[in-house]
C-alpha cells in the first residue's frame, strides 16, 4: 500500500538540472558594481555603501601569497546589506592562500565563488550578520585543516556545498569570543556536505558547534536541513560541545558519522534521517529533547544514552574532566523509529550511570540481536514503546513496551511508515512534551501514533533530503 505520494515541486526539479554556473541575477541594478580583478574588487569593496552589490567576473583569480580580499570596517544594513557576488554561480574561482578576510564587520553576503584556497577562512568575533552563501567549498586537502571558523553573532552559512577532503579536519567549526563563549544564532542550513573519506579515528567532522571548554554557554545555533553523504571523516557527523541548540531536518546518509551531542545542555535534536551509515545518536549532557527521528540500515549503534566520567560539567572543573563524558541526566526520548539497526537502543559502562531519562512512544524493529541493552540507569521512565521483529527484547522493562506488529510499508522515497490497520496508530501515552507534528510535518493531533511517523493519507510536508534540495542550486 502507497499511503503517501513522494512530492518534489516542479520548481526543485528544475533546480536539479540547472548547471552551477547559472547567472545569479537577471539584470543589473544602480547598485551594481561589476569588477573584473582583484584589485577593482578590493577597490570596490573600499567604497561600498549599504545595498551596493559588487559583481565580480567569471575567472580563475589567484590571491598573492600574503595577500588577502579585505572586508575591514564595511557595515551594510538589515534590509541592504553589501553583497558581493560571482557572476554566475561557481563562475569565480579563487585560488591561493587566503581569500576574503573579514575585520569589522556587518550585514556582508559572499555568494557564487568556488573557494578553492589552502588557509583557513575565519568570520571573527568583531564582526556579526556575515552570510556565506550558494558557494562552492574545496579548500587545499591539508592535514588539520579547518576550512570555515566561525566566532561572529547572527552568521548564515546556507546553500554551500562542502566536498572531497581526506585528511583531518573540520567543513565548519564555530567557536566564539575568548576560550569559553559561543557566537550566538548561527544558522546553518540547506548545505550539501559530501565525501570527506579520511579514515583516522577522529577529527574529521562535517561541522562542531563549539569545544569542550565552551560545552556550557548557549549557542543558539539552527542546524536544519543540510544533507550530509559519505561524510567518513569522524564518527560526529554533527558534533555538538554547547548548550542549548537545535538540529533537525538533516538527512544523513551512508556516512560513518552521526549527531552527537558530546558536551552540553538543553539541545534539541528532532525530525532527522539517518539512513544507511554507521552511527546514529549519541547523547550526554542534560535536559536534551530527542523526537521524532529515524534512523534506518545503521551498521553500528543507532541510539546511545551515554554514561559519563563526571556527573555533569561545571565551571570550576579541570581541563581534563571537562573533555571528559558528562552522564545524559534528563533527557525525553521520544518518538523515534529505530528500523534494523545492527545496535539499536543501548547504554554504555562508565561510573556514572545517565538518569531520570524519559524513554516512550518509540518504535524499534530489528531481526537480530537485543532491541533495548542499556547498561546501569537510574530513575528511567519507560513508556508506550513499541518492539517488533525476531530480535529480543532486551532489558526493556516488562512495563514500558508492547510488542506488536507495527505493519509499515515502504514508500516511494525508501521510507517505512505506518499503514493502515497498524496498532501503533493512536497508541502514545506522553502528555508532556507537546509534539505538534511527525518527521513528515503531519500534525499529530491530540491522538498520536507511536514512533516518528503520524500515519496519514495526505503527501508529506518534509522528505529525506536529496541533492537537489540542497547545496548552491537550491530554491
Amino acid at each position: 500500500m502507497q499511503r503517501r505520494t513522494f512530492l518534489r515541486s516542479t520548481a526543485v526539479a528544475a533546480l536539479a538540472a540547472v548547471p552551477l554556473t547559472t547567472t545569479l541575477s537577471g539584470s543589473a541594478s544602480a547598485a551594481d558594481t561589476p569588477v573584473g580583478s582583484l584589485a577593482e574588487l578590493q577597490s570596490a569593496i573600499n567604497g561600498a555603501a549599504p545595498g551596493d552589490r559588487i559583481v565580480l567576473a567569471d575567472g580563475t583569480y589567484t590571491v598573492p601569497s600574503g595577500g588577502a580580499i579585505n572586508v575591514s570596517g564595511k557595515n551594510g544594513t538589515g534590509a541592504a546589506p553589501i553583497t558581493i557576488v560571482s557572476k554566475t554561480r561557481g563562475g569565480a574561482v579563487l585560488r591561493g592562500e587566503r581569500s576574503f578576510v573579514f575585520d569589522n564587520s556587518s550585514n556582508i553576503t559572499v555568494s557564487g565563488f568556488a573557494f578553492r584556497q589552502s588557509a583557513t577562512m575565519e568570520i571573527p568575533a568583531n564582526c556579526s550578520t556575515i552570510r556565506l552563501t550558494r558557494n562552492d567549498f574545496q579548500f587545499a586537502d591539508i592535514d588539520g585543516l579547518y576550512w570555515v571558523v566561525v566566532r561572529a553573532n547572527d552568521s548564515k552559512i546556507d546553500r554551500n556545498h562542502f566536498h572531497d577532503k581526506t585528511t583531518a579536519g573540520i567543513f565548519i567549526v564555530v567557536d566564539g569570543p575568548g576560550s569559553t563563549d559561543m557566537a550566538q544564532n548561527l544558522h546553518i542550513f540547506k548545505n550539501h556536505f559530501s565525501d570527506h573519506s579520511f579514515t583516522g579515528a577522529n577529527g574529521g567532522e562535517p561541522i562542531r558547534l563549539g569545544v569542550s571548554g565552551r560545552a556550557l554557554s548557549s549557542a543558539h545555533a539552527v542546524v536544519e536541513y543540510n544533507l550530509f553523504e559519505r561524510c567518513d571523516g569522524d564518527p560526529e557527523a554533527i558534533s555538538v560541545k554547547s548548550s542549548d541548540n537545535t538540529v533537525r531536518y538533516n538527512t544523513i546518509r551512508n556516512s560513518r558519522g552521526g549527531i552527537v551531542l558530546r558536551h552540553g545542555n538543553h539541545s534539541t535534536v528532532e525530525g532527522n534521517y539517518l539512513i544507511g551509515g554507521t552511527d546514529g545518536l549519541r547523547l550526554y549532557g542534560n535536559d536534551h529533547l530527542i523526537v521524532n527521528n529515524y534512523l534506518n540500515g545503521l551498521s553500528g549503534r543507532a541510539l546511545v544514552v551515554g554514561s559519563g566520567t563526571t556527573r555533569d560539567h561545571n565551571s570550576g572543573e579541570t581541563a581534563d574532566e571537562r573533555r571528559g563524558n558528562d552522564a545524559c541526566d534528563r533527557a525525553v526520548i521520544v518518538h523515534n523509529s529505530l528500523l534494523n539497526n545492527a545496535g539499536m537502543l543501548s547504554g554504555e559502562t562508565r561510573e556514572y550511570e545517565p538518569r531520570d531519562v524519559v524513554i516512550a512512544d518509540n518504535l524499534l524493529v530489528g531481526d537480530s540481536g537485543s532491541l533495548v541493552a542499556m547498561g546501569a540507569t537510574t530513575g528511567f521512565t519507560w513508556r508506550s514503546n513499541m518492539l517488533w521483529g525476531a530480535a529480543s527484547n532486551g532489558n526493556i522493562p516488562s512495563g514500558g513496551y508492547t510488542r506488536s506488529d507495527p505493519r509499515l510499508s515502504q514508500g516511494p522515497d525508501g521510507i517505512l511508515r505506518l499503514s493502515a490497520g497498524s496498532p501503533a496508530i493512536g497508541a502514545a501515552t506522553l502528555g508532556s512534551p507537546a509534539v505538534v507534528d511527525d518527521i513528515d510535518g503531519d500534525q499529530r493531533g491530540s491522538t498520536r501514533d507511536i514512533g516518528a511517523d503520524e500515519y496519514s493519507t495526505l503527501p508529506a510536508l518534509r522528505h529525506p533530503l536529496t541533492t537537489a534540495d540542497v547545496g548552491p542550486n537550491a530554491s
